[in-house]
């Protein structure tokens, strides 16, 4: 089995860290390492500082709440020429929270939680608030269990037409929809920038929010014969772009 994954605070890790150098791992983190977990004296262990750096290190000792492992080697995780960004509209049934847990597993870089004219669930006051800060906790939970050393960045809620910026600024958007003509394996994809996949909410994206990003430049797709739920379609979607890009 790989390896648990914890995060440290960025600046902990170095990329020239000596064999067998120290690391505390403390706070929420090390607790859970403890006390849930309950690692061992030898155990291997992986910490990421969130920041693209990855630490192999083994547990040399641990205390009721706090472990110190030694690092092994230290590894950064480089950034690809092709980021990928997820505009997941927001949905009931916290299924746009799974989107966003599959997606971050997949190894998506950046995640917009979108407000769509059709989206049922609203995100006002402090309830937004709170909705973004447990979209960036799934985030970071679905980064260590995949075993990746840094989360996707979690947006703030967005308009339509920070949608559209967002269009205007990618190398290349796609906007899933059933009725489009357009599959979505006869897109061709860059060699370098940001591709932008929008997934709309569980009534689907309004003609006018389809002009609006068309407009901006982006191209609608569709994925095949079925139709899929918002949890589902983004992540679907995200794997077929990988298998020709990043897992070829």
């Amino acid at each position: 089995m790989t390896a648990h994954l914890y995060f440290v605070a960025p600046g902990t890790l170095r990329e020239q860290m000596r064999p067998e150098e120290p690391v505390v791992l403390g706070g929420d983190e090390g607790r859970h390492a403890v006390t849930v977990k309950r690692m061992a004296v030898g155990e291997e262990i992986l910490l990421a500082d969130g920041e693209g750096l990855l630490a192999h290190c083994v547990v040399a000792s641990t205390a009721k709440s706090e472990l110190t492992a030694l690092v092994q080697t230290v590894e950064r995780e480089e950034r690809p020429a092709v980021t990928f960004t997820l505009v997941q509209a927001l949905a009931k049934g916290d299924r746009d929270l799974q989107a966003l847990e599959a997606a971050t597993e997949l190894g998506v870089d950046r995640v917009v939680p979108w407000q769509a004219e059709r989206s049922i669930v609203q995100w006002k006051g402090e309830r937004a608030a709170k909705a973004h800060r447990k979209w960036v906790a799934q985030a970071e939970a679905a980064t260590k269990q995949s075993r990746q050393a840094t989360p996707p960045v979690v947006d703030e809620l967005a308009t339509k037409q920070a949608v559209v910026r967002l269009v205007e600024e990618s190398a290349l958007t796609l906007v899933l929809h059933e009725d489009a003509e357009v599959g979505l394996s006869d897109v061709t994809l860059p060699d370098e920038g940001d591709v932008v996949l929008v997934v709309g909410p569980e009534g689907g994206i309004t003609p006018g929010e389809l002009d609006a990003f068309a407009a901006a430049g982006a191209t609608s797709v569709r994925m095949g014969r079925t139709v899929l739920r918002s949890s589902s379609a983004g992540p679907a979607a995200l794997a077929a772009l990988f298998a020709r890009s990043r897992w070829s």
